[in-house]
């Protein structure tokens, strides 16, 4: 009997320590679940509402209408997207131009999607813009992240000291307003059409991670008594 018990031993530790792990996964993606819910019922709010003037600091999402200058000669791209255009898809980027305010830091601006590709005309704002969009808080890069081009002045991490850096700027809000808008019927950039809907499947990982859990259990309670009856 002694042996058998010393056959489950160490096959049991592991049990344990892959049973907390997997228990320990799935309630992390609950905890994600709630703070999902939370961001979409926050971009639900901003959605229905009207835009508000941008205040000092924005909640993330929020839906925003500002004045200012937007500086033409002063220009980043971000990112790379592919789109569908009568000609097929296209690869573009996003046009990040600084929006000079009186009295205030200047914001960053994602006027929209151009091609990567010339020609894409854009047309200069020039004098007075007032613009409306959602607040997109600054990224940091992460271990899989493209590198940034600064000298290029192309980025694929969001991150506004960054990116103010490379345009020559001592300072910029510590966010981007993603620009909201139609879609020109000449030219570009082609802004944002509604605010982003993040996907929510951490109910779906949550129970993948506690069913692993069960599934453990079961099959090391079967092997169990098999040894125990052997």
């Amino acid at each position: 009997m002694t042996g058998r018990f010393r056959r489950l031993l160490w096959p049991g530790v592991m049990t344990l320590f892959m049973l907390v792990v997997l228990l320990g996964l799935g309630s992390w993606q609950v905890q994600r679940l709630q703070w999902k819910l939370g961001i979409l019922a926050q971009i639900a709010r901003a959605e229905a509402g009207p835009p508000v003037p941008l205040p000092d600091s924005p909640t993330p999402f929020a839906k925003v209408e500002v004045s200012g200058h937007l500086r033409d000669d002063l220009a980043a791209t971000f990112g790379a997207d592919v789109r569908d255009t009568p000609r097929g898809p296209v690869l573009g980027t996003h046009l990040i131009v600084p929006l000079d305010r009186a009295g205030a830091q200047p914001v960053l601006v994602d006027r929209g999607w151009i091609p990567d590709k010339p020609p894409h005309p854009v047309p200069p704002t020039g004098g007075e813009v007032t613009l409306q969009g959602y607040i997109h808080p600054g990224d940091r890069a992460g271990w899989f992240s493209a590198s940034d081009n600064p000298g290029a002045r192309q980025f694929y991490t969001l991150d506004p000291a960054a990116i103010a850096a490379a345009l020559g700027l001592p300072r910029v809000a510590p966010f981007v307003l993603i620009v909201m808008g139609r879609v020109p019927p000449d030219g570009y950039p082609i802004p944002a059409q509604q605010l982003p809907q993040p996907p929510n499947n951490h109910l779906s990982y949550a129970i993948t991670w506690y069913g692993l859990a069960v599934a453990l259990v079961v099959i090391f309670v079967i092997w169990a008594r098999k040894v125990m009856a052997a």
